[in-house]
């Protein structure tokens, strides 16, 4: 264990009420505006002896240098070979991927105006298929920012269960359906089976040329046009930028043209501020450098084996399925960079919901349970209706009366009403939930996680542990015989019949 590490394990465990006595400005040191959103880590259990360790260690794994690889387009994924350039979609990163990714978005503009001059007909409704980072990211954006735009319904399928997809088109006019595929290698079962069920419905209601209402968003064009896409109806974006991290390239199509290109751009602009906090901030003020702190300290000194993020809005209700792929299939690894394992605690378990639901659900477990679980609390200033504002004011009192809860807890000579309290929570709050903020708050949670691998020594840019399950799936379909246990066979001789 390095010297870096073995001082983190050894950091010890004062009570967040202690450390509030102990540090009079911990509020001030620990509490960072940034691109419209507050940071709020003074009620988590990162006192300055711990935030010492943690520079250290920093220091030790040379995040400097990672973060320049990173933004240089450098090999910062080299079991896949490649850089991980997803930033320069915001204009951040080396100046040949910038102009690359510049590119590509104006073609992609230049496709979206021709589909609202009705180049392709009447188009009101969007029907976009993909899975993974594919879908996750256009879905969460559309749901936040796209209930008040009044452009076009859009639908998100991913799920293989063909009920998803019936459900999505139910209320859909085929003739005035665009269909939005997007996978990055083209090749994805799930994805191309809906696309090919949804194509025959197209056909089914009528339409005389489906694939002539198709727009194919992927890294290889040649396998698009070899599945029957026009090449001018194809958004390419670079093999360099990964799934869970492509909607701020073509993947965003879906949501660019539900939202308008204008607020697609103040997404963009609010990524690449939080980019630019990212290199240049201090580490001590750095606000993805602080969360990723926060969660080493937990994982690795405290043993938390998850993480709970509340979205106090319901626009962010998607947040935490959305973090569940960016941060699990990210760091959920147990070898480092050189294939050594890597001997402690990697990602946490990223789980949650939505307040005020989630305090007469979940919540008992975290106030008097027997699990240590470090709380996220999301929320904004601004609310997203237009009723009595006392809505909004009671979800706010609600959010930051939770996090006061969990650290001051309450004591009761009846244990059933004793709360043990010294409980973490981190508040985010939001100015408003708009384009440019929402992207600024992906960006953040992208470069937390980016740090968090850093730290751990670990790829956070492939996603090999998705391969194994879909390749025997594969292998049964095809009637191959891997010699599966009895469970297993008995399931498919059962359901399949086989």
């Amino acid at each position: 264990m390095s010297d870096a590490w073995q001082a983190v394990g050894q950091l010890g465990t004062r009570t967040l009420q202690e450390l509030f006595a102990a540090e009079a400005d911990r509020v001030q040191r620990l509490t960072l505006e940034e691109a419209g959103i507050r940071f709020d880590f003074a009620k988590t259990h990162l006192g300055e002896d711990a935030l010492a360790a943690f520079e250290a260690l920093a220091e030790q794994q040379d995040l400097a240098a990672a973060r320049d690889a990173l933004f240089a387009g450098a090999e910062v994924n080299p079991t896949e070979g490649r850089a991980a350039e997803h930033s320069a979609e915001r204009g951040q990163g080396a100046p040949e991927s910038v102009a690359r990714a510049s590119t590509l978005h104006a073609r992609m503009r230049a496709l979206i105006d021709a589909i609202e001059a009705e180049a392709f007909g009447p188009i009101r409704h969007i029907l976009h298929i993909g899975i993974g980072g594919s879908a996750l990211g256009p879905d969460f954006l559309i749901d936040a920012l796209g209930r008040d735009a009044g452009r076009y319904d859009a639908a998100i399928v991913s799920n293989v269960d063909a009920a998803a997809l019936e459900e999505a088109v139910a209320d859909f006019d085929p003739h005035s359906t665009l269909l939005a595929v997007a996978s990055k290698t083209f090749t994805t079962m799930e994805t191309l089976l809906n696309t090919r069920s949804a194509l025959a419905w197209l056909e089914q209601g009528g339409v005389a040329d489906p694939y002539g209402q198709m727009v194919a968003l992927t890294a290889a064009p040649d396998k698009a046009i070899e599945f029957g896409v026009d090449e001018t109806r194809i958004l390419p974006f670079s093999e360099t930028v990964g799934g869970r991290y492509s909607l701020w390239s073509s993947i965003g199509f879906p949501a660019a043209l539900a939202l308008g290109w204008e607020a697609f751009e103040q997404m963009l602009e609010g990524a690449a501020a939080m980019d630019r906090h990212f290199r240049l901030a201090p580490l001590s003020r750095n606000a993805p450098v602080l969360a990723a702190f926060v969660d080493r300290y937990y994982a690795n000194v405290r043993g938390c084996e998850t993480r709970a993020v509340f979205a106090y809005d319901e626009r962010l209700r998607l947040l935490p399925s959305y973090l569940q792929q960016l941060e699990m299939e990210s760091n959920g690894k147990s070898v480092k960079l050189d294939g050594t394992p890597v001997g402690r605690a990697s990602s946490q378990i990223t789980w949650g919901g939505v307040g005020t639901d989630a305090q007469h659900a979940v919540f008992q477990l975290l106030h008097q349970g027997t699990h240590l679980v470090p709380v996220e609390f999301v929320a904004a200033v601004e609310p997203g209706h237009s009723y009595d504002e006392e809505h909004h004011r009671q979800l706010l009192i609600n959010c930051f009366a939770q996090g006061a809860a969990l650290m001051a807890g309450k004591g009761s000579e009846d244990p059933h009403r004793n709360y043990p309290g010294d409980r973490p929570s981190t508040t985010i709050l939001l100015d408003r939930v708009d384009p440019f903020t929402i992207g600024a708050l992906l960006a953040f949670y992208e470069h937390r996680t980016f740090v968090n691998a850093v730290l751990l020594g670990i790829n956070p840019f492939d996603q090999f542990g998705v391969e194994l399950g879909k390749s025997m799936a594969k292998a049964i379909d095809n009637g191959e015989d891997l010699g599966f246990d009895p469970s297993t066979e008995a399931l498919i001789a059962r359901a399949l019949g086989e």
